[in-house]
Protein backbone atom coordinates (compact mmCIF):
# COMPACT_ATOMS: atom_id res chain seq x y z
CA UNK A 1 0.00 0.00 0.00
CA UNK A 2 1.36 3.44 -0.93
CA UNK A 3 -0.48 6.91 -0.41
CA UNK A 4 0.59 10.05 -1.59
CA UNK A 5 0.54 13.30 0.24
CA UNK A 6 0.65 16.49 -1.36
CA UNK A 7 2.32 19.28 -0.36
CA UNK A 8 -0.17 22.25 0.35
CA UNK A 9 1.33 25.69 1.28
CA UNK A 10 0.23 26.15 5.08
CA UNK A 11 -1.22 22.54 4.73
CA UNK A 12 -0.66 21.41 8.86
CA UNK A 13 -0.59 17.77 7.96
CA UNK A 14 0.72 17.67 4.52
CA UNK A 15 3.77 19.75 5.71
CA UNK A 16 4.64 17.50 8.98
CA UNK A 17 4.30 14.71 6.77
CA UNK A 18 6.99 16.57 3.92
CA UNK A 19 9.46 17.66 6.52
CA UNK A 20 9.07 16.19 9.75
CA UNK A 21 7.70 12.46 9.11
CA UNK A 22 10.96 10.45 9.27
CA UNK A 23 11.05 6.86 7.08
CA UNK A 24 10.47 4.03 9.36
CA UNK A 25 7.43 6.02 11.12
CA UNK A 26 4.39 3.95 12.45
CA UNK A 27 1.13 6.04 12.20
CA UNK A 28 -2.42 4.61 13.39
CA UNK A 29 -4.75 5.45 10.78
CA UNK A 30 -8.65 4.77 9.82
CA UNK A 31 -9.55 2.49 7.01
CA UNK A 32 -11.08 3.94 3.80
CA UNK A 33 -14.62 4.80 4.77
CA UNK A 34 -15.20 6.26 1.04
CA UNK A 35 -17.19 4.81 -1.91
CA UNK A 36 -15.16 6.24 -4.85
CA UNK A 37 -14.71 2.80 -6.96
CA UNK A 38 -15.84 0.86 -9.26
CA UNK A 39 -17.95 -2.51 -8.34
CA UNK A 40 -15.62 -5.30 -9.86
CA UNK A 41 -17.84 -7.09 -12.78
CA UNK A 42 -16.70 -10.13 -15.23
CA UNK A 43 -17.47 -10.09 -18.80
CA UNK A 44 -18.75 -7.13 -20.93
CA UNK A 45 -17.08 -5.39 -22.78
CA UNK A 46 -16.98 -2.38 -20.79
CA UNK A 47 -15.40 1.04 -21.08
CA UNK A 48 -15.07 3.23 -18.29
CA UNK A 49 -13.90 6.73 -18.30
CA UNK A 50 -11.80 8.87 -15.72
CA UNK A 51 -11.11 12.65 -16.13
CA UNK A 52 -8.40 14.55 -13.12
CA UNK A 53 -6.32 17.08 -13.07
CA UNK A 54 -3.20 16.67 -11.39
CA UNK A 55 -2.99 14.82 -8.02
CA UNK A 56 -6.80 14.25 -8.79
CA UNK A 57 -5.07 11.09 -10.59
CA UNK A 58 -3.91 9.44 -7.39
CA UNK A 59 -7.40 7.49 -6.10
CA UNK A 60 -7.76 7.05 -9.96
CA UNK A 61 -4.61 5.04 -10.90
CA UNK A 62 -5.96 2.65 -8.44
CA UNK A 63 -9.45 2.42 -9.94
CA UNK A 64 -7.68 1.64 -13.37
CA UNK A 65 -5.16 -0.81 -11.96
CA UNK A 66 -8.31 -2.90 -10.13
CA UNK A 67 -10.60 -2.48 -13.23
CA UNK A 68 -7.96 -3.82 -15.92
CA UNK A 69 -6.42 -6.39 -14.04
CA UNK A 70 -9.70 -7.97 -13.10
CA UNK A 71 -11.84 -7.12 -15.57
CA UNK A 72 -10.98 -9.08 -18.99
CA UNK A 73 -13.12 -7.16 -21.01
CA UNK A 74 -12.87 -3.99 -19.15
CA UNK A 75 -11.21 -0.43 -21.38
CA UNK A 76 -10.41 2.49 -19.30
CA UNK A 77 -9.93 5.82 -20.87
CA UNK A 78 -8.41 8.74 -19.20
CA UNK A 79 -7.84 11.94 -19.59
CA UNK A 80 -5.51 14.11 -17.16
CA UNK A 81 -4.54 17.45 -16.98
CA UNK A 82 -0.86 18.64 -15.41
CA UNK A 83 0.46 21.97 -15.88
CA UNK A 84 3.84 20.49 -17.62
CA UNK A 85 5.19 17.03 -18.40
CA UNK A 86 7.74 16.89 -16.36
CA UNK A 87 4.85 17.67 -13.30
CA UNK A 88 2.66 14.77 -14.27
CA UNK A 89 2.32 12.27 -11.31
CA UNK A 90 2.82 9.04 -11.69
CA UNK A 91 3.81 9.39 -15.32
CA UNK A 92 6.16 6.30 -15.53
CA UNK A 93 3.57 4.21 -13.48
CA UNK A 94 0.36 5.23 -16.38
CA UNK A 95 2.84 4.47 -19.22
CA UNK A 96 3.60 0.76 -17.88
CA UNK A 97 0.26 0.52 -17.71
CA UNK A 98 -0.21 1.64 -21.55
CA UNK A 99 2.59 -0.80 -21.83
CA UNK A 100 1.23 -3.34 -19.96
CA UNK A 101 -2.77 -3.03 -21.56
CA UNK A 102 -2.12 -1.89 -24.92
CA UNK A 103 -5.20 -2.17 -26.28
CA UNK A 104 -7.06 -1.69 -23.22
CA UNK A 105 -5.98 1.33 -21.77
CA UNK A 106 -6.41 4.48 -23.41
CA UNK A 107 -4.11 8.01 -21.63
CA UNK A 108 -4.56 11.45 -23.36
CA UNK A 109 -2.75 14.52 -21.45
CA UNK A 110 -3.83 18.03 -21.62
CA UNK A 111 -0.85 20.54 -20.58
CA UNK A 112 -1.50 24.07 -19.47
CA UNK A 113 1.84 25.72 -19.50
CA UNK A 114 3.74 23.74 -22.05
CA UNK A 115 3.29 23.10 -25.47
CA UNK A 116 2.00 19.64 -27.02
CA UNK A 117 2.19 18.29 -30.67
CA UNK A 118 -1.85 18.93 -30.76
CA UNK A 119 -3.46 22.30 -29.73
CA UNK A 120 -6.11 19.78 -28.99
CA UNK A 121 -4.22 19.22 -26.18
CA UNK A 122 -3.36 22.49 -24.85
CA UNK A 123 -4.61 24.04 -21.97
CA UNK A 124 -7.03 23.54 -19.26
CA UNK A 125 -9.00 20.44 -19.20
CA UNK A 126 -12.55 21.89 -19.74
CA UNK A 127 -16.22 21.57 -20.96
CA UNK A 128 -15.00 22.91 -24.48
CA UNK A 129 -12.53 20.21 -24.60
CA UNK A 130 -14.72 17.64 -23.63
CA UNK A 131 -17.01 18.30 -26.20
CA UNK A 132 -14.02 18.15 -29.18
CA UNK A 133 -12.59 14.28 -27.36
CA UNK A 134 -16.50 13.04 -27.60
CA UNK A 135 -17.00 10.86 -30.20
CA UNK A 136 -13.13 11.16 -31.86
CA UNK A 137 -11.69 9.34 -28.74
CA UNK A 138 -14.50 8.23 -26.54
CA UNK A 139 -18.66 7.35 -26.73
CA UNK A 140 -20.60 9.10 -24.69
CA UNK A 141 -22.93 6.32 -24.40
CA UNK A 142 -20.98 3.72 -24.00
CA UNK A 143 -19.54 4.47 -20.79
CA UNK A 144 -19.92 2.24 -17.61
CA UNK A 145 -18.52 4.29 -15.14
CA UNK A 146 -17.14 8.05 -15.17
CA UNK A 147 -14.88 8.60 -12.53
CA UNK A 148 -13.72 12.54 -11.74
CA UNK A 149 -11.48 13.87 -8.95
CA UNK A 150 -10.86 17.61 -8.66
CA UNK A 151 -11.57 20.78 -7.28
CA UNK A 152 -15.46 21.23 -7.43
CA UNK A 153 -15.99 23.68 -9.40
CA UNK A 154 -13.99 21.97 -12.45
CA UNK A 155 -15.53 18.23 -11.38
CA UNK A 156 -19.23 20.44 -12.20
CA UNK A 157 -18.80 21.43 -15.43
CA UNK A 158 -16.91 18.34 -16.81
CA UNK A 159 -19.84 16.70 -15.19
CA UNK A 160 -22.54 18.92 -16.86
CA UNK A 161 -20.77 18.73 -20.31
CA UNK A 162 -20.42 14.55 -19.81
CA UNK A 163 -24.31 14.83 -19.13
CA UNK A 164 -24.90 16.63 -21.95
CA UNK A 165 -22.96 14.64 -24.29
CA UNK A 166 -25.47 11.71 -23.51
CA UNK A 167 -23.53 9.90 -20.12
CA UNK A 168 -26.40 8.87 -17.62
CA UNK A 169 -26.70 10.46 -14.07
CA UNK A 170 -26.36 7.20 -12.38
CA UNK A 171 -23.10 6.64 -14.10
CA UNK A 172 -21.00 9.41 -12.61
CA UNK A 173 -18.75 9.32 -9.17
CA UNK A 174 -16.66 11.96 -7.62
CA UNK A 175 -14.37 12.96 -5.34
CA UNK A 176 -13.93 16.72 -4.75
CA UNK A 177 -10.53 18.81 -3.74
CA UNK A 178 -12.42 21.47 -1.66
CA UNK A 179 -15.99 22.31 -2.03
CA UNK A 180 -16.72 25.29 -5.01
CA UNK A 181 -17.77 27.91 -2.04
CA UNK A 182 -15.34 29.42 0.34
CA UNK A 183 -17.31 27.88 3.14
CA UNK A 184 -16.54 24.55 3.69
CA UNK A 185 -18.64 23.76 6.88
CA UNK A 186 -21.43 21.78 6.72
CA UNK A 187 -24.35 22.52 8.81
CA UNK A 188 -26.94 20.24 9.61
CA UNK A 189 -30.08 21.26 11.67
CA UNK A 190 -32.16 17.85 13.76
CA UNK A 191 -35.77 18.43 13.82
CA UNK A 192 -37.36 16.88 17.30
CA UNK A 193 -37.28 13.46 17.72
CA UNK A 194 -40.91 14.01 19.58
CA UNK A 195 -42.71 16.87 20.61
CA UNK A 196 -42.06 16.00 24.20
CA UNK A 197 -38.48 15.22 23.33
CA UNK A 198 -38.05 18.62 22.33
CA UNK A 199 -37.19 21.43 25.38
CA UNK A 200 -36.59 24.89 25.23
CA UNK A 201 -32.46 24.10 25.48
CA UNK A 202 -32.60 21.94 22.72
CA UNK A 203 -33.63 18.13 21.49
CA UNK A 204 -32.59 14.51 22.46
CA UNK A 205 -31.02 12.75 20.48
CA UNK A 206 -29.97 8.96 20.67
CA UNK A 207 -26.95 8.13 18.67
CA UNK A 208 -25.76 4.15 17.69
CA UNK A 209 -22.47 3.47 17.11
CA UNK A 210 -20.72 0.20 16.93
CA UNK A 211 -23.63 -1.32 18.95
CA UNK A 212 -23.55 0.98 21.50
CA UNK A 213 -26.19 3.40 21.87
CA UNK A 214 -25.28 7.00 23.51
CA UNK A 215 -27.89 10.00 24.27
CA UNK A 216 -27.02 13.66 24.37
CA UNK A 217 -29.35 17.24 23.50
CA UNK A 218 -28.53 18.84 20.79
CA UNK A 219 -28.76 22.55 21.41
CA UNK A 220 -29.53 25.25 18.83
CA UNK A 221 -26.02 26.83 19.25
CA UNK A 222 -24.41 23.81 17.70
CA UNK A 223 -23.84 23.58 14.04
CA UNK A 224 -24.12 20.02 13.14
CA UNK A 225 -25.11 16.50 14.72
CA UNK A 226 -21.79 15.63 14.47
CA UNK A 227 -20.56 18.84 16.80
CA UNK A 228 -23.31 18.48 19.20
CA UNK A 229 -22.04 14.55 19.81
CA UNK A 230 -19.04 14.98 20.11
CA UNK A 231 -18.80 16.10 23.18
CA UNK A 232 -19.09 12.96 24.24
CA UNK A 233 -19.03 10.40 21.90
CA UNK A 234 -15.27 9.73 19.87
CA UNK A 235 -17.38 9.51 16.51
CA UNK A 236 -15.25 9.30 12.95
CA UNK A 237 -14.54 12.07 11.60
CA UNK A 238 -12.32 14.25 9.03
CA UNK A 239 -13.30 16.99 7.21
CA UNK A 240 -16.56 18.07 8.68
CA UNK A 241 -17.09 19.56 5.37
CA UNK A 242 -19.61 17.15 3.82
CA UNK A 243 -17.08 15.96 1.57
CA UNK A 244 -15.36 12.90 2.85
CA UNK A 245 -17.82 10.74 4.30
CA UNK A 246 -16.64 9.26 7.46
CA UNK A 247 -19.09 10.95 9.61
CA UNK A 248 -22.11 9.64 7.29
CA UNK A 249 -25.29 8.21 9.20
CA UNK A 250 -28.73 6.87 8.75
CA UNK A 251 -31.48 8.45 10.68
CA UNK A 252 -33.47 5.70 12.39
CA UNK A 253 -36.13 7.93 13.98
CA UNK A 254 -37.11 11.74 13.96
CA UNK A 255 -35.89 14.29 10.96
CA UNK A 256 -32.28 15.42 9.69
CA UNK A 257 -31.76 18.16 7.24
CA UNK A 258 -28.88 17.81 5.09
CA UNK A 259 -27.48 21.48 3.86
CA UNK A 260 -24.64 20.13 2.20
CA UNK A 261 -23.43 16.92 0.15
CA UNK A 262 -20.37 15.99 -1.81
CA UNK A 263 -19.73 12.58 -0.89
CA UNK A 264 -22.85 10.94 -0.55
CA UNK A 265 -25.35 9.57 -3.87
CA UNK A 266 -28.92 10.15 -3.89
CA UNK A 267 -30.09 6.85 -3.12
Amino acid sequence: MRVLVKLLEGGAFSSFVHSELPPGTELDVMTPEGTFGSKIRQGGPRTYLALAPGSGTTPIISIIRSVLATEAGANFILFYGSRTLSSIIFRDELNDLKDTYPGRFSLFHTLTREGTDSPLFSGRLDAEKLRKFSGALFAPAEIEDAFLCGPAEMIQELKTALRDLGVEENRFHDELFAPADADNTATVTLAPLTAEAATGEGVQVTAILDGTARSFVMTPDQESVVSAAAAGIELPYCCKGAMCSTCRAKVIEGEAEMTLNYALEPR
